[in-house]
């Protein structure tokens, strides 16, 4: 449905010379309509939040290792060492539901592939790979000379 200005509407009847007074009420009445009513389902502002990769690193062996990972995601204002606990609050939710007291799961691994987002709502935590992910290392270092790149003339300066 097209929205149109409630002005727009009202110069639309005053050129077509509609009585001033029932003017004045359409008017009114468009305007009332047109306000949101107070009991309108108003949403708070959505919550900031920060993504946080979780590694997997049983052996305690990282650089050695390839390792994987999931990527989540928890509010701006918590501390990523908060992540772990809520994985653990959202696994114990989930096992103590119904499907959770059939299947349950064992592993942080089978928690985030299982468990519903549901479970992880209420502890704040958005699973954003449910499998893991493969995670590179690096020395935060650009080498200087170790790639070959195609070499450019200098600029010449032009004498006039």
């Amino acid at each position: 449905m097209a929205k149109i200005e409630v002005s727009r509407v009202a110069e639309i009847l005053k050129r077509h010379k509609i009585d001033p007074a029932l003017l004045r009420e359409i008017v009114q009445e468009l305007n009332e309509v047109a306000q949101p009513e107070a009991g309108d389902d108003q949403k708070p502002p959505p919550l900031k939040k920060q993504f946080v990769v979780l590694l997997s690193d049983p052996a305690g062996k990282l650089p050695k290792q390839d390792i994987v990972g999931w990527v989540v995601q928890i509010p701006e204002n918590a501390s990523p060492r908060s992540t772990a606990d809520r994985i653990f609050k959202g696994a114990y939710d989930y096992n103590a539901s119904k499907r959770g007291r059939m299947l349950p799961v064992k592993s942080v691994g089978e928690a985030l592939e299982s468990a519903t987002a549901k479970h992880f709502k209420e502890a704040d935590l958005w699973v954003k790979t449910k499998t893991p992910v493969a995670v590179v290392l690096t020395d935060n270092v650009l080498p200087k000379d170790g790639f070959a790149t195609e070499k450019v003339a200098p600029r010449r300066q032009h004498a006039d």
